[in-house]
């Protein structure tokens, strides 16, 4: 399951599937896969599980950690894109731009650059249930249950109709629903890193899923949003109950991962979308907006009617090849990591020093005797001394 760096490549691999899927999505508006992989939902359950492993460690302060990885993106995409839509005539409301700092709500733009900014609901939700983790973590560990139930009644009072029309109108109300969607996600998060999900039993967990993510479907179906029940992501209640079925199935499995390991360009793929999803996920959008019009220079629609999409998704994938080239540096230096253009490798695992043994002074004349290796003893588990250790993956 882990790979030689320590990290866990199956939760690496569920991660890049769902950055992949996040931008055929977008490409495509293929409708249906937000029902084949809620990638969000996803996405949000990894994070609640790195967000666990760093309380146990590193108590609140991971919070700092945390958003000092989630940023400096940010920061680089407003140097590029607020002078951008100023230049094209937007005229912001100063005090707002602070928001591109600080994403507490979603930063402002332009219609121009709606492309660029649609995408920073996720950062905006992302940072905020960081900043909760601490009240939740503290909540879960106690009522693990309540915590995960209570941004699906907090999100179900935020659909009640007259509530709904007034968040709907607001920036707050807007992070408010955003959060309550993939709240439960977040916290499900912990329970995989706590091992409550391996705990429960395999049918009940099954149930469990199967009821939630019927449950989603059938509130998507009754209460469908702008494009009908099609698309999940316009549908709050049914979206959070369905991506959290899918997420307690997908964290509860744990298969062999030693297959990627030997299939290597794959490999070096779902380490490279790991270690660049902030920049991929921020810059997808802005590539998929130019493809048609630099698709069109190169005479893409020469390739008729059954490639032309495909056509300008390619060049899209390029554009967002030269983006994560130029700016997905950005992850290395917030991560503390040496800058990387590609990183395709993962970091080397860390082996502690072979110990030394002083060699006795040998008396003059005497023939020197090697010394004999002092056998290691391992503590058994349970035993008084300290237990040999095991590496977890690597906080990402």
């Amino acid at each position: 399951m882990t790979h030689a760096g320590g990290r866990d490549r199956y939760l690496d691999a569920l991660r890049a599937l769902a950055i992949a899927r996040v931008v055929v999505f977008h490409m495509f508006s293929l409708t249906w896969l937000t029902y084949a992989l809620p990638a969000m939902g996803v996405m949000f359950a990894l994070g609640g599980s790195l967000m666990a492993a760093s309380l146990e460690r590193s108590g609140a302060r991971a919070i700092r950690g945390r958003v000092r990885r989630l940023l400096p993106a940010l920061w680089v995409m407003g140097l590029i894109v607020v002078p951008v839509m100023i230049w094209q005539g937007w005229t912001p409301d100063v005090p707002s731009l602070f928001l591109w700092v600080v994403p507490l709500a979603d930063p402002p733009g332009s219609d121009w650059a709606a492309d660029a900014t649609v995408v920073l609901w996720y950062l905006v939700t992302y940072l905020w249930l960081v900043l909760l983790s601490p009240a939740a973590w503290w909540l879960f560990r106690r009522l693990p249950l309540l915590a995960i139930a209570l941004p699906l009644a907090v999100l179900a009072i935020t659909q009640a109709g007259p509530i709904a029309d007034a968040l709907s109108d607001s920036r707050a109300g807007a992070v408010v629903i955003d959060v309550a969607t993939y709240g439960a996600c977040w916290c499900a998060g912990f329970a995989h890193r706590t091992g409550a999900l391996r705990r429960l039993r395999l049918p009940l967990l099954l149930g469990l899923a199967a009821g939630l993510i019927a449950a989603g479907a059938g509130w998507a179906v009754t209460h469908p949003g702008e494009d009908g029940a099609g698309n999940l992501n316009d549908i709050p209640l049914g979206n959070a109950l369905y991506s959290l079925g899918f997420v307690l199935l997908v964290l509860r499995a744990a298969p062999a991962m030693g297959w990627l390991r030997r299939i290597r360009p794959l490999d070096a793929l779902v380490t490279l979308l790991n270690a660049r999803a902030v920049t991929i996920y921020l810059w997808h959008n802005v590539a998929i907006a130019l493809c048609f019009a630099v698709g069109d220079r190169l005479q893409v629609w020469k390739l008729g009617p059954a490639l032309i999409q495909d056509g300008y998704f390619a060049v899209a994938l390029v554009l967002l090849a030269v983006a994560v080239l130029a700016l997905g540096w950005v992850e290395d230096v917030a991560a503390r990591r040496r800058p990387a253009l590609l990183p395709w490798a993962p970091p080397p695992r860390r082996r502690a020093p072979a110990p030394r043994h002083a060699a006795a002074p040998v008396p003059r004349g005497a023939t020197p005797v090697a010394a004999t290796p002092q056998p290691a003893v391992q503590q058994s588990a349970g035993s008084n001394g300290p237990a040999t250790s095991t590496p977890g993956f690597t906080i990402s």
